[in-house]
């Protein structure tokens, strides 16, 4: 488990502060990224409820004695090194509390619907008018513009309309084929990640030029960008690619094969890693063979090939397979369980989960971010916040009266 990074190293964001006014995962995602980078994060939630996800389980965190919390696993996973405020939007109060933020931050970060947030007098052309230099992204299903754009956006309805479900699952034509979803959100996570790629684009031009901007994020716009070399094929070509199971449509062999005791991955990615896969099999003419010598061939010949291959990998283990692809570089990997995968050398070498103490237990822990930056590395300052923990502390800095928070606070405004 990685060791916590001293809270006096520089960062990267340090001084850049983001009002986060997201939940469930793109917009978190993207506020968590900026967090681990050192940004001060803001998290605005509802009093009562919060970010939907806190009640996303279970799995639910456990606190000392082993009893489930109102902590669900989903929202620790997405909000660590953030300070929650719970603040009612729908109060004039409320509203003013958050206008008062805004212009106090660097970034503001949002997902609510399409002229949503005109109602609280928060949209980007109000705030824009007021603080010029802010940087707003906004995240939604299909953008602000389209003839979609006033459609709710939600992972699982964008896998299936921009294209990836139909490149993802077993072919049709084999039994389980049909269209299959990706087992974490990925539409969701990318637009996170490239959410933080524009908002970091925006403040270098900001700090140019003083000038902010609106960054204008969909789902539905990420996904398309997603198909990579799929969509160019098509683009290319003018044939839509279909199903593969775990194969690849451009390269060959590149899928997995059941060896004698279990399934292994052979990701064959040019002609002399095929050469060296054939000597270890013993079936050196396969690389001579002009069906098979080249990439090109062995795609085109691939129902030819894949067959003679999968009776060769099931003549020996495993293990057996993996040591001698391994000692030849020949791309290979098992295939582990996400227990497997974190309890794996290399996860535990690299620091892949991190710990975190929590106010309901001291052995939280979580997936550690992947960025490995040499002079300014990621930290891991606050857990995932409770509803509201830092509300007093966060209106406090933002200059309001003690008894204006008391009174919020009395009246519900605030919790």
């Amino acid at each position: 488990m990685q060791d916590q990074p001293s809270s006096t190293a520089p960062q990267a964001l340090t001084g850049v502060r983001v009002l986060d006014l997201s939940r469930v995962l793109a917009g978190p995602w993207c506020t968590q990224t900026l967090a681990d980078l050192g940004a001060d994060v803001i998290k605005i939630e509802r009093p009562g409820s919060g970010d939907d996800t806190r009640a996303w389980g279970p799995p639910y965190l456990k606190d000392t004695d082993g009893q489930d919390t109102s902590e669900a696993a989903y929202f620790l996973g997405a909000n660590r090194n953030k300070r929650s405020l719970a603040v009612d939007l729908s109060r004039p109060e409320g509203q003013a509390i958050v206008r008062r933020l805004a212009g106090q931050v660097d970034v503001l970060v949002e997902n609510f619907k399409v002229g949503d947030l005109a109602r609280y007098g928060l949209d980007a052309q109000s705030l824009l008018a007021d603080h010029p230099g802010l940087v707003i992204c906004s995240i939604t299903g299909f953008g602000q513009t389209g003839p979609y754009a006033e459609r709710a956006g939600y992972d699982y309805a964008v896998q299936g309309m921009g294209g990836l479900m139909s490149v993802t699952g077993e072919r049709d034509d084999l039994p389980g084929g049909g269209p299959q979803k990706v087992g974490v959100a990925v539409a969701d996570l990318f637009t996170g990640m490239y959410a933080t790629v524009a908002i970091l684009a925006a403040l270098r031009h900001r700090d140019a030029t003083g000038q902010g901007q609106v960054i204008d994020m969909a789902l539905f716009d990420t996904q398309l960008a997603m198909l990579a070399n799929l969509g160019s094929n098509y683009l290319c070509s003018g044939k839509a690619p279909g199903r593969m199971g775990n194969a690849h449509q451009n390269i060959v062999p590149y899928q997995t094969f059941e060896a004698s005791d279990g399934y292994l991955i052979l990701a064959v990615g040019n002609d002399r890693q095929f050469a060296k896969f054939c000597e270890i099999a013993g079936r050196p003419e396969w690389a001579a063979d002009v069906r098979f010598a080249t990439n090109a061939e062995r795609v085109r010949h691939r129902t030819v090939l894949v067959p003679l291959l999968e009776a060769a990998v099931r003549q020996r283990p495993r293990a057996d397979w993996l040591a001698a692809l391994e000692a030849a570089k020949v791309p290979c990997g098992s295939i582990n369980s996400i227990a497997e995968a974190l309890d794996d050398p290399q996860a535990q070498a690299r620091g892949s989960v991190v710990g975190m103490p929590h106010p309901l237990t001291p052995d939280l822990r979580l997936i550690a971010s992947p960025i490995k930056l040499s002079a300014t590395p990621v930290s891991y300052r606050h857990a995932p916040p409770l509803l509201g923990q830092h509300s007093d502390e966060l209106l406090r800095e933002a200059g309001c009266d003690e008894e204006d928070i008391r009174h919020w606070r009395a009246t519900g405004v605030i919790s």
